[in-house]
């Protein structure tokens, strides 16, 4: 599926969504109950959890095997953790699995300092396309999004939800202007639109307005939606704009 077909059917969802598709359940405060009302964020932060644990669980013997894949197939640590921002402008730890060799810092310097092209490349996206400090199984990984499966923990943290917009590194947020406001209001996602829509084959400004489209009309029929979606991408990874 290339990035064209992909953002065609996102538009196709907007409509949908935008015809009659609600939250499942609103909030509403009943007379003479003092206890919380059930509305959307309770529902979603409950499938968080339930669904986190259910994956964690379940696929612990692949994150065994990839763990393991991963140490004796180059030097360095298991997980790399990474400052991203949170909802409300909070910072948080966010934990992949390394996908790049140990000292992958000090290369990137090398490289944008020798490539003017890698330089802008960087710049425009925060990754490069051809990468040299991607490792085998990194590639594997980043290919499949399997690099991200240990953010489950982030999720049962409260850190991060199954479905929201992109974790962003500090150094992003100037990219999305007085948009990023309405982004933060809600916490980051695993995967979310900008995943099952191409990726980072997709334009920065319109990954912007992914997420800004998603902060604002967010309910359960799109969150299932791209759950369902990534499965798929996981599944049958070609194409999908993830380097």
């Amino acid at each position: 599926m290339t990035a064209n077909s992909q953002l065609i059917s996102v538009k196709l969802l907007q409509g949908i969504v935008k015809k009659g598709f609600r939250p499942f359940i609103k909030s509403k405060k009943k007379q003479g109950n003092s206890l919380p009302a059930l509305d959307g964020d309770f529902v979603k932060r409950l499938f968080d959890i339930i669904f986190s644990l259910f994956v964690l669980f379940s696929l612990s013997p692949v994150y065994l095997g990839l763990a393991t894949i991963i140490a004796i197939s180059s030097p360095g640590p298991i997980f790399y953790v990474q400052q991203r921002i949170g909802k409300d402008f909070k910072p948080f730890r966010c934990i992949k699995f390394r996908t790049m060799v140990n000292n992958a810092d000090e290369i990137l310097e090398t490289i944008i300092a020798k490539s003017p092209q890698m330089r802008q490349e960087y710049i425009e996206s925060y990754k490069l396309k051809q990468d040299p400090r991607i490792t085998g199984i990194g590639k594997f990984l980043r290919l499949t999004s399997m690099d991200e499966f240990p953010q489950f923990w982030n999720v049962l943290k409260g850190d991060m939800s199954v479905v929201g917009p992109r974790p962003l590194v500090p150094e992003e947020l100037h990219k999305y202007g007085h948009r990023i406001n309405t982004v933060l209001t809600i916490k980051p996602g695993i995967t979310g639109l900008w995943q099952v829509s191409g990726r980072n084959n997709i334009p920065y400004p319109q990954r912007v307005l992914i997420d800004v489209y998603y902060a604002t009309s967010r309910n359960w029929v799109l969150d299932l939606w791209i759950v369902i979606k990534t499965i798929g991408v996981i599944i049958f990874p070609r194409n999908n704009g993830a380097y």
